[in-house]
């Protein structure tokens, strides 16, 4: 495989930065992921990165260079993420959950599969134009495909992330062949928010990665002003044709069996997922829910 990718997240007029992000990758499979941490729950940096520490450490586990099955890996990566989540709240006896979004992709040959849960985008752009993107886990993107909901909707509703009290909801797609020079996109709502999809793919499609991303993170700043949200962008192009060593490019034909690259930082949080089960997910999710209630009881 060769890819060019480059990555950005600067914090803009919040109080920090909750946004993770990160890849991995063996001699023929690589592992792309961006968190978003929600505001309004307690801390939503740890939600994001154990999200993840998680889906990267099953990465290393099972990409023996490969994985088997890109999608029931990603579906059952994202529940592991979902039940760490919960475990650390409950471990530290929170009456809120820390939350977070998440996309996810898994380039394996000449293939893209990708998982997101909440509003962090996946963007493929081919030839200049957008092949396709994400639909976000929101209001208003129900309403915009057809669902009946209220007229006025603020974008920053959810029905779904990681570390809610009640399962996630995700949506897998792919596996989508990838064309030489067709470029992958993934951010949180902090660049989509303030630039539409049409200036992103814009940009994008005028410039190599390197380039693009920088220039996309500094608008999206620009136009969302002093109280701009984080702004965090991963972007690669498949197979870059030309100019490879100058554009940040990665090859990994010359990784041995069992090596494991990664970007994503390690050892900081318990990643151990062997001993989860369904059980101790489901005691976690009551204990949690029992001590809210009784939060909002006493407040009442």
């Amino acid at each position: 495989m060769k890819f060019s990718v480059f990555q950005v997240s600067r914090q803009g007029g919040r109080k920090k930065n909750e946004d993770r992000m990160g890849y991995c990758y063996t001699r023929e499979s690589g592992l792309f992921l961006l968190a978003d941490g929600m505001g309004g729950h307690p801390e939503g940096e740890v939600a994001a990165q154990l999200a993840l520490q998680t889906i990267a450490a099953l990465y290393q586990k099972e990409a023996r260079p490969v994985i088997d099955n890109t999608a029931e890996f990603l579906s059952n990566a994202l529940i592991a993420a979902h039940h760490q989540i919960i475990r650390y709240a409950s471990e530290k006896g929170m009456l809120d959950t820390p939350r977070t979004t998440l996309v996810a992709v898994i380039l394996q040959g000449a293939g893209a599969t990708w998982a997101h849960c909440g509003d962090s985008r996946l963007y493929v752009i081919r030839d200049g134009e957008l092949l396709t993107r994400t639909r976000d886990h929101s209001y208003l993107e129900q309403q915009s495909a057809g669902a009946s909901r209220p007229a006025r909707i603020n974008r920053n509703i959810l029905f779904t992330c990681l570390g809610s009290p009640t399962q996630p909801i995700f949506d897998i797609a792919g596996p989508v062949v990838l064309q030489q020079g067709d470029k992958l996109l993934l951010c949180s709502d902090g660049l989509w928010g303030s630039l539409s999809d049409a200036e992103i793919v814009r940009q994008l499609a005028s410039k190599g990665v390197s380039e693009a991303v920088p220039d996309l993170v500094e608008d999206a700043l620009r136009v969302g002003g002093a109280q701009s949200d984080n702004v965090t962008v991963l972007a690669m192009e498949w197979e870059t044709p030309d100019a490879f060593e100058s554009t940040r490019g990665v090859s990994t034909d010359s990784i041995m069996d069992g090596v494991f690259a990664s970007t994503i930082q390690a050892g900081v949080l318990d990643t151990e997922v062997d001993d989860l089960d369904e059980a101790t997910i489901e005691r976690s999710i009551a204990e949690i829910n029992e001590a809210i209630r009784r939060s909002a009881a006493r407040k009442t």
